[in-house]
């Protein structure tokens, strides 16, 4: 108790409290949900125990479907303003770690890699039809602050999202990508115990 006041003062510490009691209510089996927080379609959504936000996180879970959209594993930590939106399937494996202001989605609105009549410039974004690829980041994946991760990708165990990345392809396991698209700069080697690069 007196490394929590220590931490946060009384105020804060009287807030956090408040929010473990809520979480505890409203959002079992999470650790913490941080207010604000903005959840749609709750039913569709399902994390695992240990489950920890920073203030402002977005899930987003659309669509007719009935089966669950978005899955978080254990002790999975969202840091502030995170948002994921789904409308087929996230998956977010245990012991994820994400930084703040990270965007995952599994949708676009239209089609841009194919020819799509519904997705032409003269038809207004909002009209032309959504298009998901489903969205995997398997166990031990550290992502950084403000990446975006697109429809389509896997995200290999123990990889390194490096800040600001734009996610579009998928990330090998135990690798470093960084940059706008991401690339690959590094991978761990088991044999000398190093992330070396590529």
């Amino acid at each position: 108790m007196k490394k929590i006041l220590n931490t946060y003062g009384i105020c804060s510490s009287i807030k956090l409290f408040f929010r473990v009691l809520l979480t505890k209510i409203l959002y079992s089996p999470a650790r913490l949900i941080r207010a604000p927080v903005y959840i749609r379609g709750k039913s569709r959504i399902v994390w695992g125990k240990g489950f920890t936000t920073g203030v402002g996180l977005r899930i987003d879970a659309f669509g007719d479907k009935k089966e669950v959209l978005i899955k978080i594993g254990k002790n999975v930590q969202l840091n502030d303003y995170v948002h994921i939106a789904a409308i087929e399937e996230v998956s977010i494996g245990d012991n994820v770690l994400i930084a703040s202001r990270v965007f995952i989605t599994d949708h676009n609105h239209g089609t841009y890699h194919t020819s799509d009549a519904f997705s032409r410039p003269d038809i207004a974004p909002v009209k032309r039809p959504l298009y998901s690829e489903p969205v995997f980041i398997e166990n031990n994946v550290w992502i950084g602050e403000q990446v975006c991760i697109l429809p389509g990708v896997t995200i290999g165990y123990g990889s390194v999202i490096g800040c600001g990345s734009v996610v579009v392809k998928d990330v090998p396991p135990n690798s470093i990508v960084v940059g706008n698209p991401a690339k690959v700069i590094r991978i761990f080697n088991p044999s000398s115990q190093a992330w070396e690069l590529v």
